[in-house]
């Protein structure tokens, strides 16, 4: 069955624009970088996409390649067309490209889900009864939330790398020090890097604290992945999370990959087709059930295979493109952001660790005067630029980093704001591999205009959201 896989990765690589096209300017060539916006106060702009915390744009390799598979899709696994078997077998090619793309360990498993949160879900529907979970309130809701139904220890946010460990060797050492006759298994939960301010975690250095006491690791990649390269073994952690729709891959899948054990252990996190090896009805008229061990255990039903290969697309395309050229490419557009907005006195970038440390394309703050949510709005209408605003699905993170000062209203307040909270929401920009320097330029020559100058426009509230009056 190999002809076929390959002749479909040939037409697409054929289909493929050169890696230099100038229509780009960026290392990696994105779908969309020739829409045009509307502008409220007339005209069109090339639409600059700087949300891509959010869900980044899809590689046009990676949409090339689904494009050259589509006519042979078929369904997966239990087909004995051939169309199917092709497409099995990009299926599971697909498995083996992750697990090389994240340097897995030979047994590792990689399950194949919806998203990020999806993958730490299920991983929170298979650790142990008596597991304690350790996680920083500093995390995505994704990997904050999941755990909700086992013992779960919520560490404060830490002001440097050094003290992160610090706090998670304190609370495990506590654990087993107040333990009367033993105690259970331990799981930390930790990001690769924020959402909310970029900022690189310690991964490696709370693995090894974490083994120390006995515990196991999972890492939130969902922002480390798109931008730095992940390695299993290198981090040693023993489960990394990750979602398509941030790693330039459409259609909604995601990666739980890593120890098999608890997975194999666990029920299935879905019960039906795929999931079950063997059902036979009993002689008392139920149904006995022989699960996969393998990790179609938890992949039950008829898996997305395009959303699949699209992440094994964008993997090759990443790692064909040298993560050593893409993250010297991201740092030159963090340091121009960086550098434009630290001419505005207005604005306060959001941080934890202090200016100095290590950051993907993720830069979060507030601007005295402005409600966040007014400033993203005139943003976009005034200049054609995509930003976010408001919480970021890291309200814990980002009200500390908020703390209570309260900003001007301006004509819009937060979206889903309680009363009384209206100035706790931010502004985010986000960028990474399909960004072309003119994007942050014009982001940091329209931060300074509005902050000079003001909105040229009108705006009120509508259904929670900051928009152009008409």
């Amino acid at each position: 069955m190999s002809a076929r896989p390959n002749a479909v990765a040939s037409a697409a690589s054929a289909a493929a624009p050169a890696e230099s096209d100038p229509a780009c300017a960026a290392p990696l060539p994105v779908l969309g970088r020739d829409v045009t916006v509307p502008l409220v106060t007339g005209g069109e702009v090339t639409y600059a996409a700087l949300d891509y915390a959010a869900s980044a744009p899809a590689l046009q390799r990676v949409w090339d390649d689904v494009a050259a598979y589509a006519p042979y899709y078929g369904s997966v696994h239990r087909g004995a067309g051939y169309l199917s078997q092709l497409s099995t077998d990009l299926f599971e090619n697909s498995r083996v490209t992750v697990a090389e793309f994240l340097d897995c360990r030979p047994d590792d498993q990689v399950v194949f889900t919806r998203s990020t949160t999806d993958s730490l879900n299920l991983l929170a529907a298979a650790v142990p009864a008596d597991c304690e979970v350790f996680v920083f309130e500093t995390e995505h809701h994704a990997s904050l939330l999941p755990w909700l139904d086992a013992r779960v220890t919520y560490l404060n946010a830490p002001r440097t790398p050094a003290e992160a460990v610090r706090t998670l060797e304190r609370a495990l050492a506590d654990r087993a020090g107040s333990a009367q006759e033993g105690y259970g298994p331990a799981l930390v939960c930790v990001t690769g890097a924020s959402n909310v301010t970029g900022e690189l975690w310690p991964v490696k250095e709370l693995a090894a604290a974490a083994h120390a006491h006995g515990a196991r690791i999972v890492l939130d990649a969902a922002q480390l992945a798109p931008h730095h390269p992940v390695s299993v073994q290198e981090l040693d952690v023993d489960w990394v999370a990750f979602s398509g729709h941030k790693l330039y891959a459409p259609f909604g899948s995601g990666v739980l990959a890593g120890r098999a054990d608890w997975l194999q252990d666990a029920e299935p996190y879905l019960a039906g087709g795929g999931a079950s090896r063997k059902v036979a009805r009993r002689a008392d008229g139920g149904v006995d059930v022989d699960w996969h061990t393998t990790a179609a255990r938890h992949e039950a039903g008829s898996p997305n295979v395009i959303g699949v290969y699209s992440i094994a697309s964008a993997c090759k395309a990443l790692t064909e493109a040298g993560f050593d050229n893409l993250v010297a490419r991201e740092q030159h557009l963090v340091a121009k952001v960086r550098a434009g907005v630290a001419e505005v006195a207005e604005v306060k970038v959001l941080s934890l660790f202090g200016d100095d440390a290590p950051r993907v394309g993720v830069i979060s703050f507030v601007v005295e005067g402005w409600n966040s949510s007014h400033f993203a709005a005139a943003l976009s209408a005034e200049y054609g630029i995509g930003v976010r605003d408001g919480l970021f699905c890291a309200h814990p993170l980002v009200r500390t980093l908020l703390g209570s000062d309260p900003q001007d209203p301006g004509e819009c307040g937060a979206p889903e704001a309680e009363p009384g909270e209206r100035s706790l929401n931010a502004i985010r920009v986000s960028f990474g591999a399909g960004t072309p320097d003119e994007h942050v330029e014009r982001f940091v020559r329209a931060v300074k205009e509005l902050v000079r100058e003001g909105a040229k426009w009108n705006y009120r509230t509508e259904d929670g959201r900051c928009v152009p009056a008409v």
